[in-house]
């Protein structure tokens, strides 16, 4: 479908995936919204679009990828990968920082760095969906469950703490921050994971997160402890 300048991005999606794997595409574009309905009606189908192969209909784009034996993701699935993805950028983003400053990427700042920058971007995801966050949050946090507003105010206290620690100013604030916040939420996942045995989403990157409650969230808060208790060390 391409009406107007508007181009159906799954169509755009299963073309590319055919010709990837070796068919030749012959491409009818549908310009009009009658053209379209009328299409849909012949076919009987719902939307658009739907590939044919040697005149057998396989189907829309999911269909496609389905007769191509690509696997598709459950989309209620749970996933790590926001979470490492993160990490991976955060790190690199660390490197590169010290990199520019010492000249080389291997510093103890570069290790700061990435704890603080993580914690930077997982409160940018958080306050991207701040009412979300907090839903989710009140399933576990403890501190959370007794003061219901702390729900909203953990990710802009991890943000603070994070800006503060990468330009290593007021110490003396943001690591009794980290400290508190990392404590509480560590302890809030654990028992609810490895104690209660509750399986939950972790809200660490937003209120609509597929991550589940775990490992990798009890990871967020550790991080924060060690560079709080690290920082506060060197005072």
């Amino acid at each position: 479908m391409a009406i107007g300048k508007s181009m159906c991005p799954w169509g755009l999606r299963a073309k590319s995936l055919l010709k990837s794997k070796g068919y030749q595409v012959e491409d009818h574009l549908l310009l009009t919204r009658e053209e379209t309905d009328a299409f849909k009606a012949q076919h009987d189908v719902k939307s658009t679009p739907q590939v044919f192969i040697d005149g057998q209909r396989i189907g829309g784009f999911d269909d496609t990828r389905r007769f191509l034996g690509v696997k598709i993701a459950d989309p209620k699935s749970t996933t790590y990968t926001p979470v490492l993805m993160v990490f991976m950028v955060t790190a690199l983003m660390a490197l590169a920082v010290s990199h520019a400053a010492y000249g080389t990427p291997f510093t103890v700042r570069a290790g700061e760095w990435f704890i603080s920058l993580s914690m930077c971007a997982l409160a940018m995801l958080k306050l991207q969906n701040l009412d979300g966050f907090a839903t989710g949050f009140l399933n576990y946090d403890l501190l959370a469950r007794r003061w219901v507003p702390y729900a909203w105010v953990y990710p802009f206290a991890e943000l603070g703490a994070g800006v503060l620690m990468t330009a290593h100013v007021l110490t003396w604030v943001s690591a009794p921050v980290a400290l508190f916040i990392g404590v509480i939420g560590g302890w809030s996942v654990f028992k609810a994971v490895y104690l209660d045995k509750r399986e939950l989403k972790c809200a660490c990157v937003g209120g609509d997160s597929r991550v589940p409650l775990g490992a990798l969230s009890l990871t967020e808060n550790i991080m924060m402890i060690a560079m709080a208790v690290w920082m506060l060390a060197r005072l």
